[in-house]
């Protein structure tokens, strides 16, 4: 019997669509260091409209977008950058602004309500220039979706407050937006709702658009003209990269609307395991906004959970009729984070299910 392996740890593992590939395939390319891919130059103006910026630049990764754009931010020796504890630039991106920039990050607590950071919280950590102590707060950097905290939207009217806010400082506002693509489907918005509200914009397309690489950060044409030099000063001055913004657009052209359908898969899993999962598993249905979804687990370790559902036994062969394997990650000793995404339908999703309901029930009577 055939194994059918479903793999949702991440948005990050899907493969290009045969029409992608085509159209990296048969894409017009230059040399982008030079500023000569025409492409590369077709999807940086493209972005900077939909993003309503002045300029846009293509980078190789997410990673690298928010490293540039922080310390692009951040010129000045002593700088610091107030984020979320629960970002992903201050916990999944190797320290990058310490290591590399010599930026220094104030984390605070992000709201386990709606993924948001405070505003008294930002406002008392805003430092105070006249103590010479003190390192100078350039940068408020905001996430969205906030994927640590359930794939969450926040709400524009957030963003607008955070703008007065930083404002009034005189600092500059960041929005990691990987998953910007999936909040505005979720809300009904353009993109420009949320970045004509911030002075810099990192969106990535390896994750839910499907490309295989790549990402895009935006702001005025001074800001992109210094974070260019940051870009090359990181390796990440790219020759005929056309190949990647050819998947790049293909991907905006084809891959934004059908988010909605990640988002609906993710929501018949939740219900699946609200449904079924009791006692030793649950999830928070009101957190369920995109296509992320963590699930809490009592009393068995998540990486126990994650090793039964990437194996078959025998017996449940014959209860199935099938050689179902499904792949999450473990978030944590509780957690398993499951993502929903272009290369799983909802049919796939459905074996999910009848999987999950199967080790949910052999898991409850150990």
């Amino acid at each position: 019997m055939a194994e059918y392996v479903i793999d949702i740890r991440s948005d990050t593992v899907t493969k290009p669509t045969e029409a992608m590939y085509q159209a990296m395939v048969t894409a017009p390319l230059g040399d982008d260091v030079l500023e000569e891919d025409p492409t590369i130059l077709a999807l940086e103006d493209r972005c900077a409209k939909m993003f309503n910026k002045e300029s846009a630049m293509f980078v190789p990764t997410a990673t690298m977008g928010n490293l540039i754009c922080l310390m692009t931010h951040c010129q000045e020796r002593g700088a610091e950058v107030i984020m979320g504890r629960k970002s992903h630039t201050f916990l999944y991106e190797c320290g990058g602004l310490a290591q590399l920039a010599g930026v220094h990050t104030n984390a605070i607590d992000n709201s386990p309500t709606d993924g948001t950071l405070n505003l008294q919280d930002i406002r008392d950590n805003i430092r105070d220039t006249s103590n010479v102590h003190y390192p100078l707060t350039k940068a408020i950097s905001l996430e969205n979706t906030q994927n640590r905290c359930g794939g969450l939207v926040l709400p524009i009217s957030y963003f607008q407050q955070v703008r007065e806010l930083a404002d009034e400082h005189k600092i500059a506002v960041h929005l990691d937006g990987s998953r910007l693509l999936n909040a505005c489907v979720a809300a009904g918005v353009e993109p420009s709702a949320y970045t004509s509200l911030v002075d810099s914009v990192n969106m990535c397309f390896s994750k839910g658009l499907g490309t295989p690489a790549g990402a895009i950060i935006a702001g005025t044409a001074e800001f992109c003209k210094r974070a260019r030099r940051s870009r090359k000063a990181l390796g990440g001055g790219m020759r005929q990269a056309g190949v990647l913004a050819g998947a790049a657009m293909y991907a905006l052209n084809n891959h934004v609307e059908r988010l909605k359908e990640d988002h609906d898969n993710t929501i018949i899993l939740a219900k699946c395991i609200d449904e079924n999962g009791r006692p030793i598993a649950s999830v928070d249905m009101s957190k369920v906004h995109t296509n992320i979804l963590f699930v809490h687990f009592y009393n068995i370790l998540a990486v126990e959970v994650v090793k039964r559902l990437a194996k078959v036994t025998e017996k449940e062969k014959l209860a199935l009729g099938r050689s179902i394997i499904v792949k999450v990650d473990a978030y944590s000793k509780s957690e398993v984070r499951c993502v929903c995404h272009l290369n799983v339908s909802k049919e796939d999703i459905e074996l999910v299910t009848i999987k999950l309901k199967y080790v949910l029930d052999e898991l409850k009577l150990k």
